[in-house]
């Protein structure tokens, strides 16, 4: 796969994240290939807890590529944001998009015109800790009891964040009734929120279902397929190629060469979450390939920028604000939406309403 996408007449390059992802395809341009000189691109936020240089330096290290970086910040999100959304067309979940977009710009001023890039992993084979409890039901499903729990007690015990409570124990035993509640949980959290005017959400009348669907999980499996050919990474893909296609840059990504996900896709559940582990048979694969800091992490980060704190800057709470002005304006939100304080919040935080706010003013007012 990695072969076929470094077929170019022009010089190509490759994001380098500090995860084990980008990792695996520069492993595999240099186990494979002859390539004197490889260039890669990364997002680094020095401070940050969650910045990823040492991991992306262990990369650099082992393979001698040469790595360009780029440190996005608040005022620059300030000054690009518009240009971004122009890209964009549609209002996007958090700042780590526009993390993405500096790195397709800084490739592109050094004459990259073709990007490898890690996408797709996650979702084929169970990158994300929201993974977890569907394993852990598939096993129990199953009546695979110990196991179940042994698995449960590993990610516990290595502090992994997952979701798992009562609840996960009956959409075990009722799946179609598990996808029928999350739709309604989805459908009164829209309609009942108080920030969105009432006459808004009236002028959607017979509208609300649309973009709520909870698919039945029976298996491991099913939400991997669901996340991969319907709604999760197809919205990740078109928002990299509006930023890559923002500074004329291709973007092509080796984990999904269609032969390879359907041999994925035939992989028994334990090849992707086992022992305590997603990723199971990337890590293991790249065992002697990559340094063991990179094979083992536990975090799971993919350009996270320091979007709480570049909400709490002055300049950032002062345009989220006149943000909200315009969507009350437009009776999208209402008036007392102005009184409460920017909540600044992380990337991937729930609830992140004044970052959603920020984007839907840009877009539609």
């Amino acid at each position: 796969s990695v072969s076929r996408r470094l077929r170019s007449d022009v010089e190509t390059g490759s994001s380098l994240s500090g995860g084990i992802d980008s990792s695996s395809i520069i492993a595999g341009i240099f186990q494979n290939h002859s390539i004197e000189k490889q260039q890669t691109f990364s997002a680094v936020f020095p401070g940050f807890v969650k910045d990823e240089s040492k991991y992306i330096d262990a990369a650099v290290q082992q393979f001698h590529v040469s790595n360009y970086q780029v440190s996005p910040d608040a005022a620059g999100l300030i000054n690009d944001f518009e240009t971004l959304c122009r890209h964009q067309e549609e209002p996007f979940q958090s700042s780590s998009i526009y993390a993405q977009y500096k790195v397709f710009q800084l490739a592109r001023q050094h004459n990259i015109k073709v990007m490898l890039d890690g996408q797709g992993a996650d979702e084929t084979l169970a990158g994300y800790n929201k993974y977890i409890h569907w394993y852990i039901q598939q096993l129990l499903s199953r009546k695979k009891y110990k196991e179940a729990m042994e698995e449960k007690n590993i990610f516990l015990k290595n502090k992994t964040p997952f979701r798992w409570g009562p609840g996960n124990y009956l959409a075990t035993l009722l799946p179609a009734h598990a996808a029928i509640h999350l739709e309604s949980q989805e459908y009164n959290k829209i309609l009942k929120h108080p920030d969105i005017n009432k006459d808004f959400i009236n002028s959607l009348h017979g509208r609300e279902w649309e973009g709520i669907h909870k698919p039945i999980i029976t298996k491991l499996n099913d939400i991997l397929f669901f996340n991969t050919t319907s709604l999760g990474l197809e919205e990740l893909l078109r928002f990299a190629d509006r930023n890559s296609m923002a500074h004329g840059v291709e973007v092509r990504l080796p984990f999904l060469n269609h032969q390879l996900v359907e041999f994925i896709f035939s992989l028994p559940a334990n090849f992707k979450i086992h022992k305590g582990w997603t990723k199971w048979l990337l890590r293991k694969a790249m065992v002697k390939k990559l340094p063991s800091e990179i094979v083992w992490r536990k975090d799971k980060v993919a350009y996270e920028p320091p979007q709480k704190l570049w909400m709490e800057n002055a300049a950032m709470k002062d345009y989220i604000h006149e943000g909200k002005k315009k969507l009350v304006n437009a009776n999208i939100l209402n008036a007392p939406v102005l009184n409460k304080p920017v909540a600044a919040a992380g990337t991937h935080e729930a609830d992140n309403y004044d970052w959603r706010y920020l984007c839907a003013a840009q877009i539609l007012c």
